[in-house]
């Protein structure tokens, strides 16, 4: 039952409180500060206010986590003068140093934090990565993405909210 309470019920609460549509119920994005995956420095949640972000849960290791960097990049580049954020939170245990390796060999342009252990389940539990969470400009959570998303989906859904 303890295992229950501790991991399965947030997850199952947090499908059914986002729902897996842009009319789903809205929650607000948990608040947090972590390291960043570059230069240790914190950076905290606020720090995204008024910004259409796609926050994704992924590791070094996680060959679909790799496979979306591209798109994570190009929404990046082609959205964010438009006020929209990809950032990425790390699971890697570790340190940085070998997320920070990722960022440069693959050119990164978006943040990219360490996740701490609670974390991941102030977003209602990440069963497994990646997992993204789109939220719109008010700082709710209104869509989770579990597993690869293909760009044309992360597109139209960003998009919707940057109108």
């Amino acid at each position: 039952m303890n295992i229950f309470v501790k991991k399965i019920l947030p997850m199952l609460l947090g499908v059914l409180l986002l729902g897996g549509t842009l009319a789903g119920a809205a929650v607000p994005m948990p608040e947090f500060s972590l390291s960043s995956a570059v230069d240790g420095k914190t950076v905290h949640s606020d720090s995204f206010k008024g910004k259409v972000l796609l926050v994704t849960f992924f590791a070094t290791w996680c060959p679909p986590c790799r496979q979306e960097i591209p798109t994570l990049i190009q929404l990046h580049k082609d959205l964010g003068p438009k006020g929209f954020s990809v950032l990425g939170l790390s699971v890697d245990e570790g340190g940085g140093g070998i997320v920070a390796k990722l960022i440069e060999q693959e050119k990164i342009n978006y943040p990219v934090l360490m996740s701490d252990s609670s974390t991941p389940n102030k977003f209602g539990g990440v069963a497994g990565i990646p997992t993204s969470f789109l939220v719109n400009r008010k700082g709710n959570v209104v869509k989770r993405y579990p597993g690869f998303v293909p760009h044309k989906l992360l597109q139209r859904d960003i998009e919707a909210l940057l109108q």
